[in-house]
């Protein structure tokens, strides 16, 4: 069976990690199957397909691609939220220029391991793209906002960048819990801070993936109501 894909190339990736790098854009309109021998003209080329669709995985898989790892995607209705009070233990505030180089520090730790991970990429190079991604945040791009969880002592205990996707909808980029502030609900009450985001904007939907294996997480967004709204593996040839 062939596989109706274009490959698009992804010139910032292919500068930021120095490896030619594209992606395959599914098309079940596209009258051509993917183009094979273009394949070899990249370094890299990812592929994101739905967990349902195991016969394109059976067909990447006969083109040498790999799985790297599976995502789960989440979203939660902010129609009903029914969060409670904010917990007094904590504040919230936007960051600021200041606050990056603590940032940077805390998420090329914490996001070390995704799927931009050896062998397909360098050691360094997901805590690199990470504290990139938390910079650019606070400067509103990447994603357009950053807010830091604090105790009531000043001391970050948090961290969720965020932005506006359209359709009434917000995206969690990341959330991270700052190292040695873990079983103290700090993931819960950075929802909260997210949810609450949103409907100050009027959005009616938050939206956030994760690893299939970051068992923590899965349990965090489920118990802070959301649902699963779709599944599917990464594949790296």
């Amino acid at each position: 069976m062939s596989v109706h894909a274009n490959i698009e190339p992804l010139e910032w990736e292919s500068d930021f990690f120095s490896l030619s790098t594209a992606k395959l854009n599914f098309n079940q309109l596209a009258v051509t199957p993917l183009d094979v021998q273009a394949l070899s003209g990249f370094q890299l080329v990812q592929a994101k397909v739905p967990a349902s669709r195991g016969d394109w995985i059976d067909t990447l898989n006969a083109l040498d691609f790999q799985l790297v790892e599976g995502e789960v995607d989440f979203t939660a209705s902010l129609d009903a939220v029914t969060d409670g009070s904010p917990d007094l233990l904590f504040t919230c505030r936007v960051a600021t220029e200041q606050d990056v180089p603590a940032l940077r520090a805390v998420a090329s730790e914490v996001f070390r391991q995704s799927r931009f991970r050896a062998p397909w990429y360098q050691k360094s190079d997901s805590g690199r793209f990470y504290a990139l991604w938390v910079e650019k945040a606070v400067s509103g791009t990447f994603d357009h906002s950053c807010l830091i969880l604090e105790d009531k002592e000043g001391h970050p205990q948090g961290f969720v960048t965020l932005r506006d996707i359209g359709d009434s909808q917000g995206r969690i980029g990341l959330l991270a819990v700052w190292p040695g502030c873990s079983n103290k609900g700090v993931g819960l009450e950075l929802m909260k801070i997210a949810k609450s985001w949103c409907v100050a904007r009027k959005l009616n939907h938050l939206c956030v993936a994760t690893q299939m294996g970051n068992l923590a997480a899965l349990r965090l967004y489920i118990r802070s109501g959301a649902s699963i709204n779709s599944t599917a593996y990464w594949l790296y040839r």
